[in-house]
């Protein structure tokens, strides 16, 4: 166990989750290791413990909140599943599948988490320090990501603390997020729709449906119409070093963020190179995205140049990542 400035970090330990366990339920903040990215928790019935979670992220309110849960069971008392949210629940769970589902009408979840929404969404985590802190917490857990909001989601602990140092009580340092983006999100309220691209491809979604989404996830403007799940705002997963999409070639000074086998990116070497994945393979890229992106971001670069990448199974949802992380920012 090491001590930050008001910020512990435990290694995860039985005695750790217990600690976890023991800060939730006084109101504390708790950044733990979900198999998506790092998650910022916190009791998802106590007002006075997401507003100061939405403090901690610098989150703006009216961006809903995702309640983690142990089971599907957990999840139906909480939200009203349909047959077609119960057979994604049956399929997926746990998993990375967030489904917005309508509230319960004795709902315990704070109106503060679902940003006053008549809906909810839920989760149920794969990872194994996820399910044991909720477990042996018993409650829903508001978990977004463990990060400032807006910036480049956490897949490390260091990640959360270069965001989130004296901003939180604890860190369960759990090791690397294995997917690395965040959960899919589909809206189960009539005809399913999805929502967010995430670590669970669209096409497995749509195979267990029987049929294709009938449109792509939205993008929600800042003013427009609030969005009913995270990761909707346009400008969102963003380094403070502007983004250059689809680039062929690297131009003077910049960092490039490769994808594949780079062919001819021009003359100009590049400030810093990361190759997501040097084979292609999309579990590795969405793997490394974050982490990467926190990384050339640091070097200075006027721009940072990234590859095109193909729109196929997880390269949808990293695309999608990319392209928020590279849209203007409000008041920039």
């Amino acid at each position: 166990m090491t001590t930050e400035p008001s910020t512990r970090v435990m290694t995860v330990t039985p005695q750790a989750v217990a600690e976890a366990v023991r800060c939730l339920r006084a109101g504390g903040l708790v950044a733990f290791p979900t198999e998506t990215v790092y998650g910022l928790g916190a009791d998802a019935t106590n007002a006075r413990a997401i507003a100061r979670l939405y403090e901690a992220k610098g989150r703006p309110a009216f961006n809903p909140l995702i309640a983690h849960v142990r089971d599907a069971a957990a999840a139906r008392d909480l939200g009203k599943l349909d047959p077609v949210a119960n057979r994604l629940a049956e399929v997926f769970w746990p998993g990375p599948l967030t489904l917005v589902v309508p509230r319960q009408p004795d709902c315990p979840v704070a109106e503060l988490a679902t940003a006053g929404l008549a809906t909810i969404a839920l989760r149920v985590p794969a990872h194994t320090v996820a399910r044991d802190v909720l477990a042996a917490f018993g409650e829903p857990i508001a978990a977004p990501s463990a990060n400032r909001s807006g910036h480049v989601s956490p897949t490390t602990a260091q990640h959360v603390l270069s965001d989130l140092r004296g901003r939180i009580n604890l860190l369960l340092d759990g090791g690397p997020s294995p997917v690395g983006l965040e959960s899919t999100i589909v809206a189960c309220i009539g005809e399913p729709k999805l929502l967010r691209s995430g670590g669970l491809p669209r096409i497995d979604i749509e195979r267990v449906l029987g049929h294709p989404f009938a449109d792509g996830p939205p993008s929600v403007e800042t003013g427009d119409e609030a969005p009913i799940a995270p990761g909707q705002l346009a400008s969102h997963y963003a380094p403070r070093t502007p983004l250059r999409l689809n680039a062929n070639s690297v131009r003077a000074g910049e960092a490039l963020l490769a994808f594949g086998q780079p062919s001819a990116l021009g003359s100009d070497p590049a400030l810093g190179v990361l190759n997501l994945s040097p084979g292609g393979d999309m579990i590795e890229a969405a793997a490394n995205l974050f982490s990467y992106l926190r990384a050339l971001d640091a070097l200075g670069a006027p721009a940072i140049a990234v590859m095109p990448i193909p729109q196929t199974g997880l390269g949808e949802a990293i695309n999608d990542r990319l392209q928020r992380a590279a849209a203007p920012r409000p008041g920039v």
